[in-house]
């Protein structure tokens, strides 16, 4: 009977399970000096609601957090729920000249609690400025797309990856910054959100392959 297949294939088109997604980072996952709703966690919410994704997004942006600190809470952030993980630390220890080699070791044992957990991660690089000396930028700039490749996470080179303009140019990045040229303003944010939420795009996918 024609109508009663197709009664009995609907429900399978619409049972697509909601996927959660935590995002473990520093004041750029957190929010720092915007409205709540304007902040990367809501902003990426939307982003992904308005292209149909059932999807709970919780905030595990805690401002100031080094890559050591997101590590010493990334086992209460696996909760049962969380089936993927957004990773995007390591700001805080260029600001404070921490060894690349000890932000490695953070960021594997992150990626070691995700892979235990069976949590699928998109892990957010970012580069090291030249004032470090060639040495350290090497090591840090690397350790990031190292470490996906040996974990099999997803990539995004820099959480700053969505923003025109040249980086090094604060005239042309002002416009979406708030004045302490650290953080993004909600135009920025929405830059990076529109960029990086494919990448996010291609983490659920993984989940629901998986789930399949």
């Amino acid at each position: 009977m024609p109508g009663l297949a197709f009664a009995l294939a609907l429900p399978t088109a619409t049972l697509a399970e909601p996927v959660t997604l935590a995002a473990l980072g520093d004041s750029l996952t957190q929010g720092y000096g915007l409205p709540p709703e304007d902040g990367f966690v809501p902003q990426l919410q939307n982003w992904l609601e308005s292209r149909g994704h059932e999807v709970t997004v919780i905030n595990a942006g805690v401002s100031g957090d080094t890559t050591a600190g997101g590590l010493s809470r990334v086992a209460w952030t696996l909760t049962p729920e969380v089936d993927a993980m957004i990773v995007a630390l390591g700001g805080n220890d260029l600001l404070r000249g921490i060894d690349p080699a000890s932000s490695r070791g953070n960021l594997r044992g992150i990626l070691e609690a995700a892979s235990e957990a069976d949590v699928s991660v998109l892990l957010v690089g970012m580069q090291a400025p030249g004032n470090y000396g060639p040495d350290y930028k090497q090591a840090f700039d690397t350790m990031y797309p190292e470490l996906a490749e040996e974990f099999g996470a997803l990539l995004a080179p820099s959480f700053f990856e969505g923003l025109t303009g040249d980086p090094s140019d604060a005239q042309a990045m002002g416009r979406y910054m708030q004045p302490d040229g650290l953080h993004p303003n909600a135009e920025g944010v929405a830059q990076i959100v529109a960029t990086l939420g494919p990448r996010v795009e291609a983490l659920i996918g993984r989940v629901e392959t998986a789930s399949n």
